[in-house]
Formats: C-alpha cells, sequence, structure tokens
C-alpha cells in the first residue's frame, strides 16, 4: 500500500475511534440525564459499544468471505506466467481479444488486448511488494512498439507515489489489488474465481513458468519439506513458489 494510501486508511481509523467515543460517551451521559441512574446509562453505553464491535465483526467477516470468492489468495501463490496467463482468461470474459505474448523478449508487453479496433498492452506483475516505476516505464515503451493507443499495468498488489504520478503524467491505466479483485467477482459472481485460478496453474507447463521477481525460469527442486519451484537464479534469486 502507498503511504497516501496508508496515511487515509489511518485517518480512517481514527475517524471511526472519534465516532466511537463521541456515541458511547453521548448515549452515557443522555441515559443519565434522563434516567439519573449510573446503572442505566452504563448499559445504554455497553450496548452501544457492543452493537458497534458486531457491526464490525460481521463487515470483516464479509469481507473475508469475499476474498476467497475472488480466488486473490489463489492468485498470491502464482507465479508470473501463471498470472498472465490468468489475466487472459479474465481479459477475454470482459470481451478482449488476447495475446500472451512470449515470456522473452517481450518488449514490455506481457499481453496485448484489442476490442473495436482499439489495441492494448498490458503489463502483468504479480508481486509479493508495492509496483514501482519500473512497471510504468515499460508499458510505456511497448505502447510505441506494438503501435497501441493505451498501456496498463494490471498487479495483485498496489503501486507505489511514483509509480501513480508517473502512470497519470503519461496516460497509463494501473489496476491495483483491489480492482483486480472485482474483475474477478465479476466474471464468476457465483463460485469466484479459485477454481479458473486452479485450473490455469494446473494446465500451464512446467518449462513455462517464470519468476516473477526477476524472470528468469523456475525449476521443480526437492527440500526438507518436498518439492518447490524455485528461481534458476539463485542464489542471486531466491524466489519460491508451491508446486
Amino acid at each position: 500500500m502507498s503511504r497516501k494510501k496508508k496515511k487515509q486508511q489511518r485517518e480512517r481509523e481514527r475517524l471511526i475511534e472519534d465516532l466511537l467515543k463521541f456515541l458511547v460517551v453521548g448515549a452515557f451521559l443522555g441515559i443519565y440525564y434522563l434516567t439519573k441512574s449510573l446503572p442505566a446509562s452504563a448499559i445504554a453505553a455497553g450496548t452501544v459499544l457492543g452493537l458497534f464491535i458486531v457491526t464490525r465483526v460481521y463487515g470483516n467477516q464479509k469481507r473475508v468471505e469475499r476474498l476467497k470468492r475472488s480466488g486473490i489468495n489463489e492468485i498470491d501463490e502464482m507465479d508470473g506466467r501463471q498470472f498472465e496467463h490468468y489475466l487472459g482468461h479474465l481479459l477475454r470474459f470482459q470481451g478482449y481479444s488476447v495475446e500472451v505474448t512470449r515470456s522473452a523478449g517481450d518488449y514490455g508487453a506481457d499481453l496485448v488486448i484489442k476490442r473495436n479496433n482499439k489495441k492494448i498492452v498490458v503489463q502483468a506483475k504479480r508481486y509479493s511488494r508495492n509496483v514501482g516505476l519500473k512497471a510504468v516505464q515499460e508499458v510505456q515503451a511497448a505502447i510505441a512498439h506494438y503501435g497501441a493507443s493505451e498501456g496498463w499495468v494490471i498487479a495483485n498488489r498496489e503501486y507505489t507515489d511514483e509509480a501513480y504520478s508517473l502512470a497519470r503524467s503519461n496516460g497509463i491505466r494501473l489496476v491495483n489489488r483491489g480492482q483486480l479483485i472485482e474483475m474477478t467477482l465479476k466474471m464468476n459472481p457465483q463460485q469466484g474465481a479459485s477454481q479458473v485460478v486452479k485450473a490455469i496453474k494446473e494446465q500451464l507447463p512446467e518449462e513455462q513458468r517464470m519468476c516473477s521477481r526477476c524472470g528468469e525460469k523456475m525449476v521443480r527442486r526437492k527440500g526438507p519439506k518436498g518439492e518447490f519451484f524455485g528461481c534458476n537464479a539463485y542464489p542471486k534469486c531466491r524466489n519460491i513458489t508451491s508446486v
């Protein structure tokens, strides 16, 4: 999450805390003013606090259920190549014709999509951290190379403030984690994208698995806890994914 969004989130949390304090104190003082009874005032304040806690817990449960339906946890476990193919499936559902480019030498575009005679290049970033300037620079270069009219970056994470700034000045669309979740839920609102994610992971040949951090091939290895895929550039790159 970018610094700006973290700050906004902290401000929202403080606002909620202040509102809760106001309601609890207001309930206590209001009931005491009417009844002159401390027990009744305490019950009123406790009731307000209890309702707030129940509402907050229910909201968190709904959010967790929604995330499970979206398949975002499975997406987070993909390697870069699997993520590209998954996005291809997602964008075809939206009516685009999709070409997933080759894993090496793609000139900054992981996917080239078309709809209504408009060509768009897409950079896919399946990261475990916020996405920075490089992704925006890559897709900007790809626009010229492929003769596209637009450039997008789609990521399973947030973007840095610098990436947002550069994207705005160059007309690049950034699709972040929240927007990706919305896209997956629209694709299959009843069952979510989990089964689609699983199918994509299973059907992609092992030789096409690419490291999401450095772009090298991912190779099957054995460790004390069983088999896993590790980056071929080890020890320079220590990225691993589950089998």
